[in-house]
């Protein structure tokens, strides 16, 4: 059993944070325009290299941590930000990336999409007191967590892992109330950037390594 990626949409359908961890497959990088900034490094639109022959900071497809200070709690900016942190690096050698062939923005756009047809399907079917919280198929499972203040979060795994919607929850009353929601600098209604900071990210993965279920 493991734990593949995660996304968080905002009220807006928005995906405002994304992280992956098992991937092998990854998706290409968002179109420019398709992704707002603050997201995830590691799919966020390439900018023009002026110099091709500098070495990217995003050398391992786990790696989508970044700071260019590691003391204030702020959203990640794409253009100044250079460095990876060491805090999540794995070495190149380590991993094979394929891609999956879509855009990050086409993907996040599929699985939202899907998880609003499941939902309203539940709903329909057995009535406002039913929610849609997981479903499976033979290649991976979906997890749903909803806040009372419209945000979706959403976790693919291994098909067999148990359900995972105490851990989202987990995620949302922890690091995301700490750091994103309590963070003065996080505008939380904005249609302008994501969430993503440094902080956030790291008390994540560290949360999501320490689960039972990853491997």
């Amino acid at each position: 059993m493991t734990i593949y990626s995660l996304y968080i949409y905002d009220r807006h359908c928005t995906c405002v944070y994304y992280q992956d961890w098992h991937r092998t497959r990854r998706p290409k990088p968002a179109v420019e325009g398709g992704l707002l900034p603050a997201v995830s490094q590691a799919v966020s639109p390439q900018p023009s290299d002026p110099n091709p022959t500098s070495a990217s900071a995003y050398t391992s497809p786990r790696n989508t941590l970044s700071s260019s200070s590691g003391i204030v709690v702020a959203m990640n900016d794409a253009l100044s930000q250079q460095t990876a942190s060491p805090l999540l690096k794995t070495p190149p050698s380590a991993v094979t990336v394929a891609s999956t062939g879509l855009s990050f923005d086409e993907e996040a756009k599929l699985v939202y999409g899907v998880v609003l047809s499941l939902r309203n399907i539940a709903k329909k079917l057995s009535g406002r007191d039913e929610s849609f919280v997981n479903y499976r198929t033979s290649t991976y499972k979906l997890h749903l967590f909803e806040t009372f203040s419209g945000y979706k979060f959403v976790m693919l795994s291994d098909p067999y892992t148990d359900s995972l919607r105490l851990v989202l929850r987990q995620i949302y009353v922890g690091p995301f109330l700490e750091y994103i929601v309590r963070n003065p600098l996080v505008d939380m209604d904005s249609k302008l950037a994501g969430v993503d900071n440094e902080y956030f990210r790291a008390s994540l993965d560290r949360m999501v390594r320490g689960l039972s279920v990853f491997s």
